[in-house]
């Protein structure tokens, strides 16, 4: 049976009092790139901010590499934190910085490596994401595919077991965002890592995911692998992998009532 490296269990996850996501039950294996997606404002950022603590659960139970993360202490939590690479939406560099600085920050907070065994490492980081030339200049240098391509550097600089991506083709041109694409697919082969990436492009997810958990209605609609998505007769997972906006008979409908006409319209 497979290591799985993220647990849900029954969470319900929101801001305040009020609920965005309930009923999630969610594990993510090692080895597996899956991709959550569904229409913006939908929950998936929530989503992965339970997954790694930045958001504790109203309800139910998140384990991540192996830590259950309620009730977790402050630096365990910090640990564990240590062992996950994120990728944040907007790339979150710091503009001060030079890109080999950005890179680095990881290993600063959380190793005791000498000046020139980190220098090594953000090399090596930075030719992986093919931006080894790129080491000394400052974000306001860079395009949007490669602050992109630097923060990926910087999530994966301590060799995470799981990486987390927010978004990573958010604001990018079809030719960078398909390049950006194809470099997840490289690390997912090459590095044999676990990835979860957070996205509503549809070419993204057809080109990289092994599997699709989709988000609508605050709930998981859909999980399974992407043929299955694409055959799903349920209409909020057909609308979207169609790019149709939902029919005006679907609105306003449960997602329990949605599941049950497709289930009549399959029959």
């Amino acid at each position: 049976m497979a290591e799985a490296l993220l647990e849900m269990q029954a969470v319900a996850l929101g801001y305040g009092t009020e609920p965005v996501l309930r009923g999630v039950d969610l594990s993510i294996e090692r080895g597996q790139l899956v991709v959550i997606c569904g229409t913006s404002g939908c929950g998936k950022s929530t989503l992965l901010k339970g997954a790694i603590g930045l958001l504790a659960p109203l309800e139910g139970h998140i384990r991540l590499l192996g830590e259950e993360l309620v009730g977790l202490d402050e630096e365990r939590l910090n640990r564990v934190r240590a062992r996950v690479g994120l990728l944040f939406q907007g790339g979150a560099l710091l503009n001060s910085l030079t890109v080999a600085e950005n890179v680095a920050l990881p290993l600063e907070q959380h190793t005791r490596l000498s000046p020139e065994v980190s220098r090594t490492l953000v090399r090596m980081k930075l030719a992986q994401v093919g931006l080894e030339g790129a080491w000394h200049k400052l974000p306001a240098e860079l395009s949007g595919g490669m602050k992109k391509r630097v923060a990926l550097a910087r999530a994966m600089v301590l060799d995470p077991e799981l990486l987390l991506c927010d978004e990573p083709s958010a604001g990018l041109d079809p030719v960078t965002a398909a390049g950006l694409d194809r470099l997840l697919l490289d690390l997912r082969d090459t590095m044999h890592i676990t990835l979860v990436v957070v996205t509503h492009e549809l070419q993204s997810i057809e080109t990289i995911a092994d599997r699709v958990v989709m988000v609508a209605d605050g709930h998981l609609a859909f999980d399974g692998s992407l043929d299955e998505a694409r055959r799903c007769p349920l209409p909020v997972v057909r609308d979207f992998f169609e790019r149709r906006a939902a029919r005006p008979e679907q609105a306003g409908r449960s997602l329990l009532e949605r599941l049950s006409a497709a289930e009549v319209e399959r029959r």
